[in-house]
């Protein structure tokens, strides 16, 4: 198969946004972003070790219909817990320039890391932004310039 360079150029763009690096008090590093769900700004982790892209089921619910949400038949596990109840919605997502429109998104409680975040004085975020979105778009974390690089291919 030959691929056209300049063609396959044409068809990719690349988003950048910033990142917030704050530090957990001498104990590693969060990148957070600000990205928009359904049309309105919150806070978002940035977690490579997460499979998933996750929003906490309370705070989510103050920004899309409850009724959306889809029980899921298996529990979840990781981000710092036992197994617990998970749902899923389709949702829309902007991160930065970039549109994903329906998007199917874990729905879980993340209560825990609100909590710990709080303890240590930083603001409460509503979602982890997990590997299936840093890996479809090729994401690119550049901790020496506090950016976050994806890149979408049509």
């Amino acid at each position: 198969m030959i691929f056209n360079l300049a063609t396959l150029i044409s068809k990719t763009k690349s988003y950048k946004l910033p990142l917030d690096i704050f530090s957990l008090d001498g104990d590693g590093y969060h990148p957070k972003i600000e990205i928009e769900v359904n049309g309105v700004k919150i806070k978002a982790i940035l977690d490579t070790g997460a499979s998933k892209t996750a929003f906490d089921h309370s705070m989510l619910q103050e920004i899309i219909d409850p009724e959306v949400f889809h029980e899921e038949e298996k529990l979840s596990t990781g981000l710092g817990t036992n197994s617990m109840q998970c749902f899923r919605a389709t949702i829309n997502l902007q991160l930065g320039d970039l549109q994903v429109e329906n998007f199917d998104a874990a729905v879980l409680d993340l209560s825990h890391i609100n909590t710990a975040y709080e303890k240590l004085g930083y603001e409460k975020v509503i979602g982890v932004i997990g590997s299936d979105i840093l890996v479809k778009y090729r994401a690119v974390i550049d901790y020496a310039n506090s950016t976050l690089t994806l890149t979408q291919t049509a």
